[in-house]
């Protein structure tokens, strides 16, 4: 096995299939009020916490587009349609915090959604116990691609970043793992991998039990 002692998940994309489900439900909003080009929108903010967000749906659509309301419409259909343990789980999430546990490794989750979402969530999917730290976007200053989310997490394990992967879906994540001294692994969901993410990463695997052969 490589020689690592931690792994820092991302949630959105990698835990939970729930970046789709997001930009499905931008879209319901989106035909509602004639937003256009709302998925380009979307990606531009995964990995992102709401303020950096905001500002970017407002660079897009400018500084009269009224954010807040929307983003309570969109927010208010997702939790209707996924809370309470209907949003599904990504392939291999359950084998690979299994596979870590067994091999004494500790593990964190790094998002940058709000802790009362993480934790709602991790609770319905009742893998909340498997995490040793939560570090969520309402608990640092700066957002994703800025490292402070992973450097927290690593300070909370006890651990050197160094000593640390990073399990990431959005360009976003993968930056700021990689300017906060982790080895950064990209599983890519709704975003493929460029040149810059093949030149940041340690590996690129297909899903999270790739991801196991590859720590094994």
């Amino acid at each position: 096995m490589k020689n690592f002692k931690a792994v820092v998940f991302d949630m959105d994309g990698v835990i939970f299939d729930s970046e789709k489900r997001v930009v499905e439900c931008w879209q319901v909003i989106a035909d509602k009020y004639q937003i256009p080009d709302i998925e380009a929108a979307c990606r531009e903010c995964f990995g992102c916490n709401q303020t950096v967000a905001k500002e970017r749906f407002l660079k897009r659509y400018g500084e009269d587009f009224p954010y807040v309301e929307y983003k309570k419409e969109m927010s208010d259909l997702f939790h209707d349609r996924y809370d309470n343990g209907n949003l599904p789980m990504l392939p291999g999430v359950v084998e690979i915090l299994e596979f870590l546990k067994n091999n004494g490794k500790k593990i964190a989750l790094a998002s940058s959604t709000r802790r009362v979402s993480v934790e709602n969530g991790l609770t319905w999917a009742g893998i909340i116990h498997y995490f040793d730290a939560i570090i969520c976007g309402d608990m640092v200053s700066r957002s994703k691609p800025e490292p402070d989310i992973f450097l927290k997490a690593c300070q909370e394990l006890k651990v050197n970043p160094e000593e640390a992967y990073a399990i990431e879906d959005s360009y976003n994540g993968i930056r700021a793992a990689k300017r906060g001294g982790l080895m950064p692994i990209m599983v890519p969901d709704m975003m493929e991998p460029d040149e810059e993410m093949e030149r940041l990463c340690v590996t690129i695997e297909e899903s999270l039990l790739k991801v196991i052969e590859y720590l094994n």
